[in-house]
């Protein structure tokens, strides 16, 4: 959520950091309503005042005195009585429009970085670097699904029928790896300082609020319809929100975590995209990085989770390219954001893997999470990050592709051979 106060101090600079966006926002609704409620905010501080001057000469006269029925004490009465029938009108008014103000900033996405580079679409994203060109296969592959599909490791019309598109179900081999990978990450970022967490898969409206999932992408959402609880669409809506209305001890900080948990996505308006193999599923599971930092330090810190994140692929050995998106690109929460891609050869492309955002004080401010240095009065909000570390299915699928042999046996990768105990699928 971007700061009021901010929007009423430098309404210009925050339109053009707006317009920046491929997207039409106007925040000239949100300060008419804000300048409406200040304005009904002042008249009712000063009925409150001249409410208060009343009950004070009332009291003095009376004990002065003068008698209850006297002309001047039954006028201050009804002028008092006034008072508190227009504060009873004017208090229901300020609360609606201070509701009005926060559905609307809950729909304004984040400012992007002045670093974040302009542009109107993917098209205009900036390859930083790419990795492990001479790990490309030099020989033709099949693509993942069809692979998995001959070694009997996948099935997408059983799992269809238990369930609908969109799913898939691993069997033998193809479940162990899917489990080597997990683990795999997971030890790998731990080695890196995360702290693990495995979280609850549901969470409450005010927690996908606050992570920015909703108002905006309910329809990507799958809700439960008899209670107030969404399936988790990424470990970073239930990790934050472990510290939703929290004050944290400054010394606390970097908070840093990592989680694997089954993810859930309606994927809507991606229909007919990628409708086969592990790409674009329903349910899919991932391995996400989640920090809490201090506001000086959050570049650096999303420098060292982009790393964190590329660490695996270079640890499997297979080539990506890492990409910063433009403004017209760049998602609703994140004012920086980073995506690394995987080499697909079946496709003779890269394919995302990882987004790795920095949202500064965004989340924190939806979510109310602030720290307090040791012998400050005052708090400050945390800037979150997170990133996937990573997607294991499109991860597998690299595996797939990126390690097949000619005579279409997989090569296992040699930092997964210790969890699978073999060397060949």
């Amino acid at each position: 959520m971007l700061d009021l106060k901010l929007l009423r101090e430098n309404p210009d600079r925050v339109q053009t950091s707006l317009n920046r966006r491929n997207g039409s926002y106007d925040i000239q609704p949100i300060l008419s309503l804000d300048s409406q409620r200040r304005e009904l905010e002042q008249t009712r501080s000063q009925l409150q005042t001249r409410s208060n001057e009343i009950g004070k000469l009332v009291g003095q006269k009376m004990k002065s005195g003068t008698k209850p029925d006297d002309t001047e004490i039954l006028a201050l009465k009804a002028e008092g009585n006034q008072i508190k029938a227009n504060l009873s009108e004017l208090e229901p008014r300020e609360k609606d429009l201070k509701s009005a103000i926060e559905t609307l900033l809950l729909q304004l996405p984040n400012l992007p970085s002045e670093t974040t580079p302009d542009g109107k679409s993917e098209d205009e994203n900036v390859e930083i670097r790419t990795w492990g060109q001479e790990y490309k296969p030099k020989h033709a592959v099949l693509p993942h699904y069809e692979i998995a599909e001959k070694l009997g490791i996948i099935t997408t019309d059983k799992a269809t029928k238990i369930a609908q598109t969109r799913f898939v179900a691993l069997l033998g081999a193809g479940a162990a790896l899917e489990r080597a990978l997990i683990q795999f990450m997971l030890d790998t970022q731990i080695s890196a300082g995360y702290v693990e967490v495995m979280p609850p898969l549901l969470a409450n409206t005010d927690s996908m609020t606050a992570t920015g999932q909703l108002p905006k992408f309910a329809e990507e959402s799958f809700k439960c319809s008899d209670d107030d609880l969404w399936l988790i669409p990424t470990a970073e809506v239930p990790v934050t929100n472990l510290y939703r209305d929290d004050i944290i001890d400054g010394a606390e900080l970097p908070i840093q975590h990592c989680a694997y948990t089954p993810c859930f996505r309606r994927e809507a308006g991606s229909y007919g995209r990628d409708t086969r193999g592990l790409i674009r599923l329903h349910q899919f599971n991932k391995v996400e990085l989640v920090k809490l930092v201090r506001p000086e330090t959050s570049e650096e810190e999303h420098q060292k989770l982009l790393r964190n994140a590329e660490a695996i692929l270079e640890a499997l050995q297979l080539p990506y390219r890492t990409i910063e998106l433009c403004t017209g690109d760049i998602g609703f929460g994140a004012g920086k954001c980073f995506d690394i891609e995987v080499w697909l050869p079946s496709a003779n492309t890269y394919r995302e893997i990882s987004s790795c955002s920095n949202f500064y004080d965004f989340q924190a401010r939806r979510g109310n999470i602030r720290f307090k240095e040791s012998g400050q009065k005052g708090t400050q909000f945390v800037h979150t990050l997170n990133g996937s570390g990573l997607a294991v299915g499109r991860t597998m699928a690299a595996v797939l592709e990126n390690y097949q042999q000619e005579d279409g046996t997989i090569a296992i990768p040699d930092v997964l051979k210790r969890y699978l105990g073999r060397d060949t699928l």
